[in-house]
């Protein structure tokens, strides 16, 4: 019998447009218990400076030139966070802070990953004891530092007894998916980033409106794709070499859209972003496990209801796309969760990345923690 522990996940995911806080009860093995989650909106000024700088951030020598506003920026994200642990230690108490963090860099060639988050200050405003920096040891054993949720995407179907083989796609600023063969314990399961979510689709709408995003599909559905510009796209990202098993939003950009109108922009950029998703879907289920035929849907992209369509459309009636949520979770907060889970695992010195999930070299405990 193994102990349990509570602990508050905290993600901020590649759109930067808030936190995601889930607080769960798990012995970090082979059970876990929601007990409260919530999202948590950034103030406008941090979600205005963290586009702005995100974009300045191509290359990590941007980082040291930036440092000045990346540190202000950097201080308001953390002293943010210690609000919502507030919130949740007037209700709860007695838990752990699994702190992701607001990624700004993240170059998987060059084996770096960089977040914006002190957990340090983070552990003076709240006297929690805090976990964080999750990617650096997985990096330093040669992995991608990413993604870090298959061993959590594990547990949530053995716990709830789905049917599998079953592939979980996670459709975030980047998509990603975990491929899962065998129940708790077995590590019989493989992930890795196929290509961008989100993160065009929210670019280009953020740069022609005062919007945010693209909500459930409706610009993409008043636009008409490019047919020449597409094409063009598609060819351009079919000829890119050395693919990579985690990716960075800056990996692409909308820039082959410009000239068109919001709408036909949106609708260009999701039809792009469909066709890579199940394009590299399929190719990495036929190369690792072909009897996967059903497909879980989880992070903010399953609510575009064009582009899940269009998925759906291009994968044929082989393949099932369902919503996680049809399972008693709410798909919004699943890396939440996952945080949440990873960050008990460290406490542990249990493993949160396997050789098939980020190609590091060994099963690599990650996450500093800071309790003195």
């Amino acid at each position: 019998m193994h102990k349990s522990y509570k602990s508050l996940g905290l993600m901020s995911g590649t759109s930067g447009d808030g936190v995601d806080a889930s607080l769960i009860k798990s012995n970090g093995v082979d059970d876990y218990e929601l007990i409260k989650e919530k999202y948590f909106e950034y103030e406008p000024e941090i979600y205005k400076n963290f586009h702005k700088l995100k974009e300045s951030v191509n290359k990590y020598e941007d980082i040291s030139k930036l440092k000045n506003h990346l540190s202000d920026l950097e201080r308001n994200i953390t002293i943010f966070h210690s609000k919502i642990i507030k919130e949740f230690d007037n209700s709860h108490s007695d838990f752990l802070v699994g702190f992701h963090g607001q990624t700004i860099y993240h170059n998987s060639k060059e084996k770096i990953s960089k977040q914006l988050g002190d957990g340090r200050l983070l552990h003076q405003l709240t006297k929690k004891k805090i976990v964080y920096n999750f990617r650096k040891n997985d990096i330093i054993n040669g992995g991608e530092g990413a993604p870090l949720t298959p061993i959590f995407h594990q547990l949530i179907v053995t716990q709830k007894k789905i049917k599998l083989p079953v592939c979980i796609l996670n459709i975030g600023g980047i998509s990603n998916i975990t491929l899962i063969n065998e129940v708790t314990g077995s590590n019989n399961f493989y992930s890795e980033d196929i290509g961008p979510g989100n993160c065009l689709i929210d670019s280009w709408v953020r740069k022609n409106s005062d919007k945010k995003f693209d909500k459930n599909g409706k610009l993409a559905s008043q636009g008409k794709k490019n047919e020449i510009i597409l094409e063009n796209a598609q060819e351009l990202y079919q000829n890119i070499q050395n693919k990579k098993l985690s990716y960075d939003v800056n990996d692409f950009d909308v820039s082959f859209a410009r000239g068109l109108s919001l709408e036909d922009g949106t609708c260009t950029l999701t039809e792009f972003t469909a066709d890579i998703i199940s394009n590299e879907l399929r190719n990495s289920i036929n190369k690792l496990n072909n009897k996967v035929k059903n497909i879980l849907l989880c992070g903010g992209g399953r609510k575009n209801k064009i582009l899940i369509e269009k998925i759906q459309q291009n994968l044929n009636s082989k393949f099932k796309l369902e919503n996680i949520d049809n399972y008693g979770f709410d798909g919004d907060f699943i890396e939440s969760q996952a945080f949440a889970f990873l960050a008990i695992r460290t406490i542990l010195n249990l493993p949160l990345t396997f050789p098939n999930t980020t190609g590091c070299s060994k099963a690599s405990v990650g996450g500093e923690i800071i309790y003195t």
